[in-house]
């Protein structure tokens, strides 16, 4: 899986890069089809120091996003992560069952 992470107005520092990659390889236990993941990191407000996460995941057939703004980078992040467990979760369960399935023998 590839892990881009973008940083804008900011340079991102190594540990929060690394806690990045930790929390989304998190995710692999979730679906092993991820392809790719995209993380954006901004500044929402200068005065109030509120810190913007976007993650945007491919996996084969859709694109999975979420979004979260807290007052600190990991907090957003894993809060980011948490959403995306819940929608791999709820693909993956669409996945399973499918209606035609049901009645085949």
């Amino acid at each position: 899986m590839n892990i881009q992470i973008t940083a804008r107005k900011f340079k991102a520092h190594y540990t929060l890069k690394e806690f990045i990659k930790d929390e989304i390889s998190s995710l692999e236990k979730f679906s092993d089809d991820i392809i790719d993941a995209d993380v954006i990191l901004s500044f929402q407000n200068n005065q109030n120091s509120i810190k913007k996460a976007e993650i945007i995941l491919n996996i084969p057939g859709q694109t999975l996003n979420a979004a979260d703004q807290t007052e600190d980078f990991k907090a957003s992040i894993s809060s980011s992560v948490e959403k995306l467990k819940r929608q791999l979760e709820t693909v993956k369960s669409k996945r399973r069952v499918k209606p035609d399935d049901k009645y085949r023998s």
